[in-house]
């Protein structure tokens, strides 16, 4: 089992790197108790209720070890899981099992902790309309995982990085002066075929924007009666997102504004790991 993401954005550099840092010269417990190639078999079991995600990667991490691994999956990825169930069984070298263990452990669990996490959210927003987006606030080099287990669990993707879109944000406006000449320059500079999009803060911006041609207005950190005045305003001039510490506990209250999209970056820098194991490791 290989998924599109691994395949299509080669993450292999990443998961070699952190199986660098785990294994720097040698694996000094393993070795020590097994010198020998041993074929054996081990249980991955859930061991809490959600979605799980990110088998693919647990797979290759085993693989680029020693590409005659196998793994047997039970589930896929999206699916719900329960705690005791079991999920897998991986086949090889004991040893690659050992040695490989935690970093594939660490991969599923993080991606599967941000799946269950943006299930919750989404549901939260199921029948508004309303697009539930993620954000660049993600573990450095582990983007391409976060975002895909963001999609997994029913969110979607904001810009990936920033050369894939203009998000005119407090400090860029700063720079440029104003919202007005902010907008102006990014229309200047950018390729046509991108959407502008800029972050404001209050109404007198929400006006600049509107005026200046904005394609998309984040509305950010605004209290529910300066949302309802600045979506008033703004009228179906500009698609709209609302953004601002947006978390499970508080999204609930944008569900009525009628509003394009919002966005939380709670979905991949507060979402908890979900509790999985390899368990049950024994020679074949």
């Amino acid at each position: 089992m290989y998924d599109q993401v691994t395949l299509g954005l080669n993450v292999d550099p990443y998961i070699l790197s952190a199986l660098r840092e785990d294994i720097t010269s040698e694996d000094v417990s393993t070795n020590s108790v097994m010198s020998h190639p041993q074929k054996g078999e081990a249980d991955l079991i859930c061991k809490q209720d959600g979605v799980i995600c990110g088998l693919g990667v647990f797979e290759r991490t085993f693989k680029l070890l020693d590409a005659t691994t196998e793994v047997k999956f039970l589930v896929a990825d999206g699916d719900e899981v329960k705690k005791g169930q079991l999920l897998a069984k991986v086949i090889g070298d004991i040893r690659v099992i050992l040695s490989g263990e935690r970093t594939a452990l660490n991969y599923l669990q993080r991606m599967s902790g941000i799946a269950t996490y943006t299930n919750q959210v989404s549901k939260l927003l199921e029948g508004t309309g309303i697009k539930l987006l993620d954000t660049r606030k993600t573990t450095p080099n582990n983007r391409i995982f976060e975002k895909y287990a963001v999609r997994i669990g029913g969110g979607n993707n904001h810009r990936y990085n920033l050369s894939d879109g203009v998000l005119l944000k407090d400090n860029h406006i700063g720079a440029a002066g104003s919202v007005t000449k902010a907008i102006e320059l990014a229309k200047a500079y950018a390729p046509f075929v991108r959407k502008i999009e800029v972050e404001v803060e209050t109404f007198e911006m929400v006006k600049e924007a509107v005026k200046a041609g904005a394609d998309i207005i984040m509305l950010d950190n605004m209290t529910n009666e300066q949302l309802e005045e600045a979506i008033e305003y703004i009228d179906g001039r500009a698609e709209i997102e609302i953004s601002g510490n947006i978390t499970k506990e508080n999204i609930a209250r944008i569900k009525g504004f009628g509003v394009n999209y919002v966005s939380s970056g709670a979905l991949t820098h507060s979402a908890p790991i979900m509790d999985v194991s390899l368990k049950n490791l024994h020679k074949i």
